[in-house]
């Protein structure tokens, strides 16, 4: 019995660790109810003054449009940026670092291509970098080439440099770089007379003499590794 239990808590602990990697980067709000009197506000200033209020970064689109007229129910801060949300139809989205609010039309639907990379390793990446949001599709296609990825704007570009990244990685394992190939010589020789020089990468380096004598010349000799 008491093996079964340990079984059924383990599985209980990844459950709990999967909704919450499933959640993204967590926005940390505080319980206690955010009391905010407005009589006729914009809605931008709002949302910024929130985030003032609770030491958070918060990037307002400016497609954010409309005013808040009476006065807000003191409500926790998520429930108060979740009302916000519904009245007047906006998406967030926390990327651990800024909370960015848009309007619900500004929502971007992409079918991305996978190829080289697995879905499984995608989301896996998705999910270990935070990225990942419950409410924000990442839905693969039959076959597992495409991804239908549907959300806000700041989900759509990091679910985009994630792709990108795993592909120039998978590339750089399968196409390591050649090694640089040594800079061919440039050897000249001289001929005045009965005389020759050899100039190798623009120096003199020998004298030759011979008592047949030579046309005044300059012959281009092969490089290094030059045939």
């Amino acid at each position: 019995m008491a093996h079964i239990l340990k079984r059924v808590l383990c599985v209980g602990v990844f459950i709990c660790l999967g909704m919450v990697r499933a959640l993204g980067a967590s926005l940390s709000l505080p319980s206690t109810p955010y009391s905010y009197t407005v009589l006729d506000q914009d809605l931008s200033a709002a949302l910024q003054e929130f985030g003032n209020n609770l030491n958070i970064k918060v990037n307002v689109s400016a497609e954010v449009k409309g005013r808040i007229r009476g006065r807000m129910p003191d409500l926790p801060p998520r429930e108060f940026l979740e009302r916000l949300t519904n009245l007047y139809n906006l998406q967030w989205y926390y990327d651990g670092l800024v909370l960015y609010i848009s309007a619900a039309h500004e929502a971007q639907s992409r079918l991305i291509v996978l190829t080289p990379i697995s879905f499984n390793a995608f989301k896996t990446a998705l999910d270990a970098f935070n990225i990942s949001d419950e409410r924000y599709i990442v839905q693969p296609a039959p076959g597992d080439g495409l991804v239908l990825t549907s959300g806000p704007p700041r989900f759509i570009a990091l679910v985009d440099q994630t792709l990108k990244g795993l592909v120039a990685e998978a590339q750089a394992r399968r196409n390591p770089a050649a090694a640089e190939k040594p800079p061919r010589e440039s050897v000249l020789m001289l001929f005045r007379g009965s005389s020759s020089m050899v100039i190798r990468d623009g120096r003199p380096e020998s004298h030759y003499s011979s008592e047949v004598p030579h046309q005044d010349c300059i012959v281009r000799e092969a490089g290094a590794g030059q045939k």
